[in-house]
């Protein structure tokens, strides 16, 4: 993850979206007429993927954080009326249209901030009919907007208030009816569960994740950010694409992550906002293990998509390096999205999504925090203008 590549004084051709040619200058071959594009001075690299999102909702969250900043915690927050489902009652009271002029100016503003691919869940909506409405609003922005997006079902994401007391109904209606729609639909690549103390067990994670593989869905996961129920062993064990979060991963789990293809994506920004302990990058990195950072960008728990914000947080609190920083929000993003064939990285044959820098070198993109140093973001070989 310290190896990024570094090329100085080089020159990259794009021909029809697709990158054709990445070398010192001065060895290029002929261009045929191609616009150029001058970045002398500056540093050139991948558009950030972000593999873990909740882009799509309704309202916000801002009294949550002031009842956090007079010492809430986020569970008591729940307890009281806050949390997942007070996005819920917002979401289901939203239509369609309002969810995507919302996600779209976000989506916007993660663009200027060098984001080029996004995950995003849905999760917000817990029932069959507003769950499917936020699918639908993902996939729409997916084929109008100029951002690549990737959208995950995450139905299992809390148990919504008319299930209280009945929380096996709920799973059973995921099982039996959300998921094969989703299916048969084809309106989730992925299927997410949160398993952690107070959400889903492992018993019943696995029931839903197992459906979902059999109705055409690759598998993630919420796992050990509250406590530790075993969610990181259980992604390897169904060979989930990745697992998130993982503040609280015991180190056997670590062990059985390292040994598997599974990415461990951490979340800087939710440990941030949240003031409680952040995953233990350092060791999942020198263990072996592939790690990606995503921006976790919801309206409860971090409500930020500037991915060099991630970066600074994850080197000053996660003792990662500026080079494993790059790395996790680039080539292993899209890793955890099972798209490093394509994305993340500028290599011959993958799309030409780019990010132009106003910065002497690559490490004060972390270093240097509190603005946006992206002067142009490149996406399939198109220059865009904010």
């Amino acid at each position: 993850m310290n190896d990024i590549g570094l090329m100085a004084g080089a020159g990259v051709i794009v021909r029809g979206g697709v990158i054709e040619w990445v070398g010192p200058m001065g060895s290029e071959p002929g261009v045929d007429g191609l616009p150029e594009y001058d970045a002398s001075g500056r540093v050139v690299m991948p558009g950030f993927v972000d593999s873990h999102t909740h882009m799509v909702f309704a309202g916000d969250r801002a009294a949550e954080f002031r009842m956090r900043a007079r010492g809430a915690t986020y569970q008591e927050i729940a307890q009281r009326g806050g949390g997942i489902l007070a996005t819920v009652r917002e979401v289901r009271a939203a239509t369609k249209k309002e969810l995507k002029r919302a996600a779209s100016r976000r989506l916007a503003g993660m663009l200027r901030h060098g984001t080029t691919t996004v995950e995003i869940k849905s999760g917000y909506g817990l029932d069959p009919s507003s769950e499917a409405k936020m699918l639908e609003a993902i996939n729409e922005l997916a084929s109008e907007e100029i951002t690549t997006i990737v959208p995950t079902f995450i139905g299992a994401h809390a148990f919504p208030p008319e299930y209280a007391g009945r929380q096996s109904d709920y799973v059973d209606l995921v099982v039996g009816t959300m998921i094969p729609y989703v299916g048969e639909k084809k309106l989730a690549r992925f299927c997410d569960v949160f398993c952690d103390y107070g959400y889903f067990s492992l018993e019943e994670t696995a029931r839903i994740l197992r459906a979902a593989r059999t109705a055409g869905m690759e598998l993630k996961l919420h796992a050990d950010e509250l406590a530790s129920l075993g969610g990181a062993r259980l992604a390897v064990e169904l060979g989930a694409v990745s697992v998130d979060h993982l503040e609280h991963i015991p180190p056997s789990d670590i062990d059985a992550l390292a040994a598997s293809d599974t990415v461990a994506t951490v979340l800087p920004g939710v440990s941030f906002t949240l003031n409680h302990g952040y995953a233990p990058a350092r060791m999942l990195i020198d263990r072996g293990v592939s790690v990606a950072i995503a921006s976790d960008f919801n309206p409860g728990s971090c409500m930020s998509y500037s991915m060099p914000l991630m970066m600074t947080i994850a080197c000053t609190q996660m003792h990662m390096t500026p080079e494993e920083a790059i790395t996790a929000c680039t080539l292993n993003g899209a890793a955890a999205l099972g798209m490093s064939d394509a994305v993340g990285s500028i290599e011959v044959g993958k799309r030409a999504d780019m990010i132009v820098l106003d910065i002497p070198e690559y490490t004060h993109l972390a270093y240097h925090f509190g603005t946006n140093h992206i002067l142009h973001t490149i996406k399939s070989g198109v220059l865009l203008e904010f």
